[in-house]
């Protein structure tokens, strides 16, 4: 039988030296898990991902966009970028302690972060009326959520990076993939 605040164990909600916090575990773990949805299932990394795509279709949908007003947007968009990679950074060993395995499927908030770079610097064709703005969140969305799941090189191997790190670090390469694919695309194939 495992020890309570083990890893791997259901409650670790000791903290060295056997004190116990007064705080739920899971509610200790909101930011990593992006406020629960790391919980849901099926495919939690893809609620991850959703959030700043809302926003971005939010600030898009209230002539808030990359083009109109490209401070606003791209600042809404680094705020969570910094926000949810510092969650994985300082929550990550905790995390991974929690849930008793390395990037445990709890932990979204590298989803939501690198989800965001890919919603960066969008062309003007890109987000110039409604079907084209869809078009290119879901696009964007699609491409990131792929490159996530392949894991092209050096993602696969960054993974290997202990704690919070190693739970970011392939994410933040995925979103910038998936940018870079989501850049070519609406610049060539966008009319």
């Amino acid at each position: 039988m495992r020890q309570k605040g083990s890893p791997g164990s259901q409650d670790s909600s000791v903290y060295p030296l056997g004190l116990m916090s007064p705080v739920p575990a899971k509610s200790r773990l909101l930011w990593i898990t992006t406020f629960g949805l790391g919980y849901l299932k099926p495919a939690s990394g893809t609620w991850g991902s959703l959030p700043p795509v809302v926003i971005a279709g939010a600030l898009l949908a209230a002539g808030l966009g990359p083009i109109a007003h490209p401070i606003l947007y791209h600042t809404m968009l680094v705020v969570i970028l910094v926000v949810f990679s510092a969650a994985c950074v300082i929550q990550g060993d905790a995390a991974e302690a929690r849930f008793g395995k390395k990037d445990p499927g709890q932990c979204v908030a590298d989803e939501t972060a690198g989800q965001c770079f890919s919603l960066m610097a969008l062309p003007a064709v890109a987000v110039e009326d409604g079907k084209h703005a869809t078009l290119t969140l879901l696009g964007a969305f699609v491409a990131f959520r792929l490159l996530d799941i392949i894991k092209p090189w050096p993602a696969r191997q960054l993974q290997s990076v202990p704690g919070g790190w190693g739970i970011l670090i392939d994410d933040l390469f995925a979103g910038v993939y998936a940018m870079v694919l989501v850049q070519i695309v609406t610049r060539t194939m966008v009319h």
